[in-house]
């Protein structure tokens, strides 16, 4: 006999309780109501693996930069007691405020033209703040009028595994050491920063501006301008035009708006649609251009606009624009679009990010 197998005759360890009659039906009844459960003044959260998931840190949604200070100089105790003291004075919007906010106004819109669908967005508030700090997140939540009911707080701990059990489909936050831990593990994900000043955006149309190589595309094409230059970069864009590009980190956030923006079309609002998207690239139009066209094509996916700059600076257009956020793999283009007001998000992926992040503080 094997270790640990019994005899007909020895009760087998922990046997499972047999039901008793009708426990089923009083479970399944419970469950029914449990689901059927709808708020009378909110409307009801969608299923995680209904919903497209948007997940934001505290430091990207709210302004906590004293808070912060407290916490590096002064330590966690500290930390939560200053939060505890203080938690009925709200935050200030931070760099993603807006972006969640025009997330929010598309959903009302959703929810006019399919009042039983569950294909929304769905903000999750992911911070490794302890949970004695919650009742300050809450109020300011409730202070805005925001509607974010799935709070992970963490306390200390890293979101990642939680990002992946909420079918996380963007993950946007100010610590660029855990945004480099979701995309190595496949997650969309993007470091946010405030503008050098506010600039008035869209409130009834959400706006979202992408990259192309390294964002929506991968970085094979950026490989060959860093190691053979611009010349042999034309030639191979040009011999592989009818080759689609594969994917980048953010083309799966593209596909996710794409499909809410077919729920508008098919209501006949393609013109006035509350979701426009941008393709903005350093791109040539008649050298490289078509490529990355073709791509999108081929993966069933479009964008509204397509600008393609030539090398031209980035900024001047995204203030055009207005975006409520903006997506892109160099640095060098996320200053500039922060100088001309644009939030602007970076996306450590690809040949362009030449040093590892480098390991920080612990940060709420």
């Amino acid at each position: 006999m094997l270790p640990g197998e019994t005899t007909a005759k020895e009760p087998a360890n922990n046997p499972v309780p047999a039901q008793k009659p009708g426990e089923k039906e009083k479970l399944d009844e419970a469950k029914a109501f449990y689901d059927n459960l709808t708020p009378t003044k909110k409307p009801k959260s969608p299923k995680p693996h209904n919903a497209i998931t948007i997940a934001v840190s505290s430091r990207a949604l709210f302004l906590m930069e004293e808070e912060q200070k407290i916490y590096q100089e002064k330590g966690l105790e500290e930390y939560v007691r200053y939060q505890l003291e203080h938690e009925n004075e709200p935050f200030k919007p931070g760099a993603a405020f807006r972006f969640v906010r025009a997330l929010e106004s598309v959903n009302i819109q959703l929810r006019q033209l399919y009042p039983d669908s569950e294909d929304l967005f769905d903000i999750v508030l992911m911070t490794n703040n302890h949970a004695q700090v919650g009742v300050r997140l809450i109020n300011t939540i409730n202070h805005y009028n925001l509607f974010i009911e799935r709070f992970c707080m963490t306390g200390g701990n890293s979101p990642i595994g939680y990002l992946k059990a909420y079918h996380t489909n963007l993950y946007l936050s100010s610590d660029g050491q855990k945004v480099q831990e979701a995309i190595e593990e496949g997650i969309a994900a993007a470091t946010i920063f405030s503008p050098s000043h506010n600039m008035s955006v869209h409130e009834e149309q959400l706006r979202v501006a992408f990259d192309g190589d390294a964002v929506l595309f991968s970085d094979e094409s950026e490989q060959i301008v860093k190691e053979h230059g611009l010349d042999m970069f034309f030639e191979h864009e040009k011999a592989y035009e009818n080759k689609p590009l594969a994917q980048g980190p953010l083309k799966g956030f593209l596909e996710a708006l794409g499909k809410l923006q077919k729920k508008f079309y098919s209501k006949g609002m393609r013109i006035n649609c509350p979701i426009r998207t941008y393709l903005v690239t350093a791109r040539s139009a008649a050298s490289s251009g078509a490529r990355a066209l073709k791509t999108l094509r081929s993966w069933g996916l479009e964008t509204d606009e397509a600008l393609f700059l030539a090398g031209a600076p980035k900024g001047p257009l995204l203030e055009k624009i207005r975006p409520h956020i903006f997506f892109d793999d160099q640095m060098f283009h996320v200053e500039g679009a922060k100088e001309m007001g644009t939030i602007a998000a970076h996306v450590p992926y690809g040949v362009a990010q030449r040093h590892k992040h480098k390991p920080s503080q612990n940060s709420k």
